[in-house]
């Protein structure tokens, strides 16, 4: 049998007449917060209100508790297979010291996803190997943790396929996949030169998600060399104008972070 004290803890003062302050449900939520457990913070007075309703013991409780969190477990791994990630990388593993001219405070802001539901749009600029493809990662694991469908893929990549399904003649529904996503994630930009024909069907897709779907783009060039990657200033103004319209920048200028780390292991 439980302590009052214990069960307090785990059900709602009042629905389960625990005859406990609220200190105790402050605790529990810190410590779920801490544990990284969000589907047993936000269900769990909702399971408990049912399953004093229903005279279900604490044993039983917590069962289907866990219950809820695996099965939430398993969506949310489906949801990060399904965005292709080339690698899972949380931001909790990113070392923000490293990058000193990195915003911190905004990059924890944009974790939470609320720009998401507001189909606005992130650009992270920075030299090569300053982690910015880490933080983009870190922000798709956040989403995919948080229910929203995300997808990643290079701009090289994602420009070759769409070509490829233009001549197959499924570009509309390629078009389609690529709408569905909540936030969409386009790595290397700027990377290989786009020819004409490649840099349409991009500017197509990005005007297409323009305030109905969230795009997160990274690229090592300032926006005013961007014009070298779509090998046009018409079209490449059209673009930044869309994409910048609701945008945070990230601004991540500074050393390589992967240079930083190898030299680091040959001092060691």
């Amino acid at each position: 049998m439980l302590s009052k004290r214990t069960l307090a803890a785990f059900c709602p003062r009042r629905e389960l007449s625990c005859g406990m302050s609220d200190t105790p449900e402050i605790l529990l939520a810190h410590h779920l917060k801490a544990l990284k457990l969000p589907t047993f913070l936000r269900e769990h007075q909702k399971l408990a209100r049912q399953c004093a309703a229903e005279g279900v013991d604490h044993v039983r409780y917590l069962a289907r508790l866990v219950e809820l969190i695996d099965r939430e477990r398993r969506v949310v791994e489906r949801r990060i297979k399904a965005a292709k990630f080339p690698a899972v990388k949380s931001l909790d593993s990113f070392d923000f010291a490293a990058i000193p001219k990195l915003n911190k405070i905004q990059v924890l802001e944009l974790a939470r996803c609320e720009w998401i539901g507001r189909r606005e749009n992130v650009i992270a600029l920075g030299p090569s190997g300053t982690g910015k493809t880490h933080v983009a990662l870190g922000l798709g694991l956040a989403a995919c943790q948080k229910g929203l469908s995300v997808g990643f893929t290079t701009a090289a990549a994602l420009v070759s396929e769409m070509m490829e399904a233009r001549d197959e003649r499924r570009l509309l529904r390629l078009q389609k996949q690529m709408a569905g996503y909540k936030l969409l994630i386009i790595d290397e930009l700027g990377f290989v030169p786009l020819s004409k024909t490649g840099a349409e069907p991009l500017f197509e897709l990005i005007s297409q998600r323009y305030e109905r779907g969230s795009i997160l783009i990274i690229s090592n060039l300032p926006f005013d060399e961007w014009t070298e990657t779509f090998d046009s200033e018409r079209l490449t103004g059209a673009l930044l104008d869309r994409l910048t319209h609701h945008v945070s920048i990230l601004e991540m200028n500074g050393q390589s972070y992967r240079l930083a780390q190898s030299r680091a292991r040959k001092v060691d």
